[in-house]
């Protein structure tokens, strides 16, 4: 929630003061604002928006500062939708201000205000709505951006109506714990959970989380790798809320104090989603985790995936030797199981017999034997890898090496014929070799049936309706030129991209995500410097005197031909 708290300027301080006084401009720049206000007859605001040189939400701020009014960032925001379905969008428009926040004990309603000292807009909220009104500043541009999110966005409107729905219910009946069960069935919060849900199949959402707080409950969606505040439910319906998630789930509701896990499928028009459940006890209730697995849609090819060049040849070559290991590294949510599983598909035929061992199985490809494998049962990675070789496999896939046995028997069953696929948590492919290496595998096993690895991370594409061209700040380009070396050949004047934000990507910039890769064929030379036990940065010169492109190349290739921006290839492949 936003600080009500206001810091207080100084006596009869101007904006441009304040300005001066957080470093934001020069006293030359305060000098000429000064200059240029008295010459023009206009106020310091107009001549700091003249002269462009402080960022609208910084000048906004100051304002605020100024007129000891609170300031909000409405980025990072969550609305609540029953303080959005309070004022109707025609006004909101009309008076450039949007509400976000309700309390039903002191009746009081927040408003985030381009201009908080228009006395007739907040006289005409007043009225329209019979509430208190509480102003807060925020920069024209946020205050624009939320309209056309929030009151664009159905979620809020329906959650919305569903609320009231309970307050309607909850006015006519008293119901205490034991009749929870009868609650939770009741449409308004069978709506609510279908909203959250469907918003989450339409908006791409690859998780939801349902995060209680002390005055509220928080839903948040995470879209294209990026955590996103959406909606803000009243704290009231909290239990009522968690208990539908669970009886879907089929969980225990009575159980509070423990973790637990649980999954259910959601319909909806053609589209069908697994979810996986986990509930977890938080210091005001449990948090609820949603994990969305897509049932339709197909697999994306390699080539939709990203690889492109040496990284695909080499990638393609590799796989297809008869047998051999070939890793996929990188971190926790960088899409290794969505391009072994991408491999897979191109590999399958009824020629081969192709079995995998994974944790969860994710997606269901026909014509592969999935197992997925259950500690509780003894069904291990290890346990189940053993088995496997007496199942006459041609191709297995093993989801995780993480101990010194798996490795043992991916490498044993390597040595007997068979081609084994596998992910490793590390940051590049030639942290690979070592890693095995601290796993016990012993260096001349590696060296020869280690066929092929990759690395790879996840960037943000740039989003079509809205992408622009601009000339990149001459330290970037020589970053960029430093970095590519004799990759770097433009035929003509180097444009980078980014999306402006529009309603198709929800003012982010970005639609949907493209991996980003190296490939590392494990040659001769390669080989001899595992024999050696050579460190990553070794093996990683060799295989770039070879010709491999490190990712971050690779991200740099893909922003010059606006696929991505700088700052994505940056955040996610700076080591």
């Amino acid at each position: 929630m936003p600080n009500d708290k206001v810091q207080q300027p100084k006596e009869n301080q101007s904006v441009a003061d304040i300005l001066l006084d957080q470093h934001l401009i020069t006293p030359g720049q305060n000098q000429e604002i000064k200059v240029k206000s008295a010459s023009q007859g206009i106020s310091d605001v107009a001549a700091i928006e003249q002269m462009n040189i402080v960022k609208e939400d910084k000048l906004a701020e100051a304002k605020a500062l100024q007129m000891g009014i609170p300031f909000i960032s409405l980025e990072s925001t969550s609305f609540s939708p029953q303080a959005l379905g309070f004022v109707p969008r025609a006004v909101v428009e009309r008076f450039q201000l949007i509400p976000f926040a309700y309390d039903e004990k002191g009746k009081t309603i927040s408003v985030a205000m381009s201009n908080p000292v228009d006395l007739d807009a907040i006289s005409f909220v007043q009225q329209k709505t019979g509430l208190n009104v509480k102003t807060f500043a925020a920069s024209p541009k946020d205050v624009k951006n939320a309209i056309q999110l929030q009151y664009r966005q159905e979620i809020v409107g329906q959650v919305g109506e569903a609320l009231k729905e309970t307050e309607e219910f909850n006015k006519t009946r008293t119901v205490n714990s034991t009749d929870i069960g009868q609650l939770i069935k009741e449409a308004p919060i069978a709506k609510i959970v279908s909203t959250i849900l469907e918003y989450a199949v339409t908006s791409r959402a690859s998780d939801v989380h349902i995060e209680p707080q002390e005055d509220r409950v928080r839903v948040r969606y995470r879209i294209d790798g990026i955590l996103y505040d959406r909606l803000s439910l009243p704290k009231s319906v909290q239990e009522a809320v968690i208990s539908r998630i669970k009886i879907l789930s089929e969980m225990k509701i009575d159980e509070h104090r423990s973790p637990q896990d649980g999954r259910f499928n959601f319909k909806m028009e053609n589209k069908e989603v697994d979810l996986r459940i986990s509930v977890l006890p938080t210091v005001f209730g449990e948090k609820i985790v949603m994990r969305l697995l897509r049932k339709s849609g197909g697999l994306p090819t390699l080539n939709e995936l990203g690889l492109t060049g040496n990284t695909l040849k080499n990638l393609e070559t590799s796989i297809l030797r008869p047998h051999g290991i070939i890793i996929v590294c990188g971190p926790t949510g960088s899409g290794k199981t969505t391009t072994l599983y991408s491999v897979l598909a191109k590999l399958n035929t009824t020629r081969v017999n192709i079995m995998t061992l994974e944790d969860p199985v994710e997606y269901q490809i026909p014509g592969i034997n999935q197992v997925q494998i259950n500690p509780a049962a003894g069904l291990t990675f290890a346990t189940g890898l053993r088995s496997f070789l007496r199942q006459d496999p041609n191709i297995i896939l093993v989801g995780e090496i993480r101990d010194e046995e798996t490795t043992d028997l991916a490498i044993q069953a390597a040595l007997t014929g068979h081609l084994v696929f596998s992910t490793l948590h590390t940051s590049s492919a030639s942290g690979a070799l070592p890693r095995l290496t601290d796993l016990g595998a012993e260096t001349f096993l590696l060296a020869s049936t280690m066929t092929a690895i990759l690395a790879q991370r996840i960037v943000r594409k740039i989003c079509d309706h809205c992408k622009t061209p601009y000339d990149p700040q001459p330290q970037i380009l020589e970053e960029i030129k430093t970095e590519l070396g004799v990759l770097y050949q433009p035929k003509q004047e180097v444009k980078l991209y980014k999306g402006k934000g529009c309603n198709e990507c929800g003012g982010t910039g970005y639609i949907g995500r493209i991996g980003i890769f190296e490939t590392l064929p494990v040659t001769e030379k390669i080989s001899s410097l595992v024999l050696q036990s050579a460190d990553s940065n070794t093996i990683e010169k060799q295989a770039i005197a070879e010709g491999m492109i490190t990712m971050k190349r690779d991200g740099y290739l893909k922003a010059l031909q606006g696929l991505t921006t700088i700052e994505e290839v940056i955040r996610v492949a700076q080591e």
